[in-house]
């Protein structure tokens, strides 16, 4: 591999692992602040139990994604020194709104959050909690700022090569931000509800069933039976604004070659890149156009339109049904156990628990899956229509970036599994400090006690 590409994949090793955790801690954050609300609304300390356990689990991932952030920071100066040299004007800017308004009132207040009860007054301890949330969402919005912009930029002009500032609210308010942040916050809001779900149904398995396991499984499968149909309605919107603005994405992840009217919803083929079709193609006539363009009729432009400027187009195709295959695993899934719940008056069969677990960390990858949909589709773009990824790239040499690439992968990946291994020991010892009255034996459909 020559060194772009070596710099492409090192940089998306880094995001990949860092965007893990920034999607956890934007909505526990909120979660964590519903938590607080039950508690002073009820008076029931089991609120007060699931809150002490996931303040940890926030704590822990608001720690990794800040080591992790720091590190993807370093390759703009390494591998990337024409993006700042080019949009730094407008990137510096961003970035910097992110640290001042949102990290520093995280990093302030989560001292609070995580110590203060007993110790501060409730009032003061949730004005705390909620002032976090305020941060990790603030923080949200400045990267999806910066983010969209280089997918639809606005409110700027070049000067000899470099960009400049015209309208701060057209490049904040950018045609794809809005779009974008929303299905940012409920990916966000899906993986923390399938995480709860996930580590509480484990909970429940192994025979922890106390009243904080109890509201911690509710609360993640009616979160997410409440927030997969907000994230289809908000992806069919954001289709429509990408179709506008970044056609050749669109073309690539439906794999269409050839402008066609009435296009058919491809469930599956093999993109040929060098023959320019697809293989063993199973489609359902006219529903690409109807979803897309909301027309039977609706007009696709094909990949032939972009020769030479189009993204790869198989990473697209698979990775944007990765991203839809789970959500609809995650609508079934959710509705189910809300249903179930309801039927068997807060008991679940054993069959929905396991598949809870199993579903635990599905949001990490239809998110992931969705972010790589979104950033290969940029290419050849880094800034699409102002700067070329091949014009930002640095010198380095292909040796050196492969060898730190090597490194990121293997600190990544065991930090990754100690990571999961210590949420599954927080979860454990949680159910370990309660007493054996909390133990008691609840009866559960389709299994024993």
């Amino acid at each position: 591999m020559d060194a772009l590409i070596l710099a492409r994949i090192q940089f998306a090793a880094n995001i990949s692992f860092h965007i893990l955790f920034p999607t956890i801690t934007i909505a526990l954050a909120w979660v964590l602040l519903y938590f607080k609300w039950r508690l002073r609304r009820s008076g029931d300390q089991a609120w007060m139990q699931a809150y002490r356990l996931w303040v940890k689990i926030y704590a822990l991932s608001f720690a990794m994604g800040v080591v992790s952030g720091i590190v993807m920071s370093f390759q703009f100066g390494t591998n990337w020194p024409g993006y700042m040299e080019t949009v730094g004007n407008i990137a510096g800017p961003l970035l910097a709104y992110e640290v001042l308004t949102a990290f520093f009132l995280e990093a302030a207040f989560l001292g609070v959050m995580l110590f203060g009860a007993g110790r501060v007054s409730e009032r003061v301890h949730t004005l705390a909690t909620l002032l976090v949330a305020i941060g990790t969402t603030l923080s949200a919005f400045w990267i999806l700022a910066l983010n969209s912009w280089m997918q639809t930029p606005a409110g700027f002009e070049m000067r000899e090569g470099v960009a400049h500032a015209l309208d701060w609210s057209a490049i904040v308010f950018n045609p794809s931000f809005p779009y974008r942040l929303t299905h940012m916050l409920l990916a966000s809001g899906l993986t923390v509800a399938f995480l709860i779900a996930g580590l509480s149904a484990w909970r429940w398995l192994r025979g922890d069933r106390g009243a904080d396991v109890r509201h911690a499984l509710r609360t993640g499968t009616v979160m997410a039976a409440l927030l997969i149909p907000l994230q289809i309605l908000a992806g069919d919107l954001h289709g429509l604004n990408t179709l506008e603005h970044q056609p050749a994405k669109i073309a690539a992840m439906e794999g269409i070659w050839q402008t066609e009217r009435g296009a058919g919803l491809r469930l599956f083929a093999i993109p040929d890149e060098d023959s320019r079709s697809n293989h063993l193609e199973l489609e359902i006539p006219k529903l690409g156009s109807l979803i897309l363009t909301h027309s039977l009729d609706g007009e696709i432009r094909g990949l032939d339109e972009f020769v030479g400027a189009h993204p790869p187009v198989a990473p697209l195709f698979y990775g944007f049904r990765l991203m839809v295959g789970i959500g609809l695993l995650m609508l079934a899934l959710s509705w189910a156990s809300v249903w179930l719940w309801r039927r068997h008056r807060g008991e679940l069969p054993v069959w929905t628990l396991r598949a809870l677990v199993a579903m635990s960390f599905s949001g990490w990858v239809a998110t992931l899956a969705g972010w790589y949909v979104t950033e290969i589709g940029r290419q050849p773009w880094l800034v699409h229509g102002v700067l070329r990824t091949t014009d930002a790239a640095s010198a380095v040499p292909a040796p050196l970036i492969g060898g730190s690439l090597l490194l990121y992968l293997g600190i990544y990946a065991l930090l990754l599994l100690a990571y999961v291994r210590v949420l599954f020991l927080l979860a454990g010892k949680a159910g370990e400090a309660k007493p054996a009255a909390a133990f008691a034996p609840v009866a559960v459909f389709g299994a024993q006690s």
